[in-house]
């Protein structure tokens, strides 16, 4: 069964190893090449994420560098491997080819410039996520205590969206901050986050949060990390399954998706440690889920929101 996996932090890993991690088969990466063939994962999302502690007049660069290690390193040698920087290129992959495409975990690297973003876009960046968890000139995220919203800046950023069919990812935002996007985001999603009832971490969404953004035709793809699961540093397959049935609960069998967050993780959920192990948590979904269901958590849910 084909897996999309919203998030994964390997452009992140290999620009910190300063491309000494061979995507094709490094055993430090979570993501390769081979694990996704072997996993089953037939397109998968690639963040950009620049690491707080970087100079802010640096971050622009860095975020270069990590797209420069997306198309050199995971696409350029790689024959298979297809960078996807239009939707409707989801649905166009040969039978043998993985699609990959790249997303934006935090807007720090612009700084408060439009321009730049719109390099981004151009350069294949398809979703994006306006924090990390501190605040920045868009908004604030969910580690910065004072909890505000979107800024004036942070709006012109989700019209700049909406105009180029961008993905508006809530995953890391404060809630006034989600509840200020999901008024104007005519695309939002969160991209890798669980349920807040089953673990009270401050990444997870509220039960108002996710049924909001069902009724706003938005998607939540739970993500694979223990301590968003049971507020612990392990976790089952079983566990993260049970945010999955939270989800439907609130009626959103038809919008959910998986985003695991390899390789920015430090915990693993037990049997399902990187990203060749899709199997099992598909064998496992099956016990519970009819096949459809099934096959929409895993990609047709995805596949069947994306603009067209």
């Amino acid at each position: 069964m084909n897996i999309i996996d919203l998030h994964c932090d390997v452009l992140y890993r290999m620009e910190q190893s300063k491309g000494e991690m061979s995507f094709l088969d490094s055993a430090e990466l979570d993501v390769t090449y081979n694990k996704l063939k072997q996993g089953g994962v037939k397109i998968q999302a690639f963040a950009i994420f620049i690491s707080p502690s970087i100079k802010s007049d640096q971050k622009f660069q860095v975020a270069l560098d990590q797209i420069h290690y997306f198309y050199n390193e995971v696409i350029g040698k790689n024959p298979k491997m297809k960078a996807l920087k239009n939707w409707q290129e989801f649905d166009q992959l040969a039978d043998d080819e993985i699609g990959a495409f790249l997303t934006l975990e935090g807007v720090d690297c612009i700084g408060n410039d439009l321009q730049k973003l719109s390099i981004l876009h151009e350069l294949g960046v398809r979703s994006i996520g306006l924090t990390w968890n501190n605040a920045n000139l868009a908004a604030d995220g969910v580690g910065e205590e004072r909890g505000a919203g979107l800024t004036e800046f942070g709006k012109e950023i989700i019209h700049f969206s909406n105009e180029r069919k961008i993905l508006s990812d809530v995953s890391h935002l404060s809630e006034r901050a989600f509840w200020d996007l999901l008024e104007i985001a005519n695309y939002p999603i969160a991209s890798h986050s669980n349920s807040k009832t089953l673990c009270g971490h401050q990444r997870n969404l509220t039960d108002d949060q996710a049924t909001h953004l069902f009724k706003k035709n938005g998607l939540i793809h739970v993500v694979y990390n223990p301590p968003f699961i049971t507020e612990k540093d392990s976790a089952s397959i079983s566990d993260m399954i049970a945010h999955i049935d939270h989800f439907c609960s609130l009626g959103g069998v038809n919008q959910i998706g998986l985003g695991s967050d390899f390789d920015g993780i430090s915990k693993k959920i037990s049997n399902l440690e990187d990203a060749s192990m899709h199997p099992a948590l598909i064998e496992e979904l099956l016990k519970k889920y009819s096949e459809d269901e099934v096959k929409g958590f895993a990609y047709k849910n995805f596949l069947n929101y994306i603009p067209k």
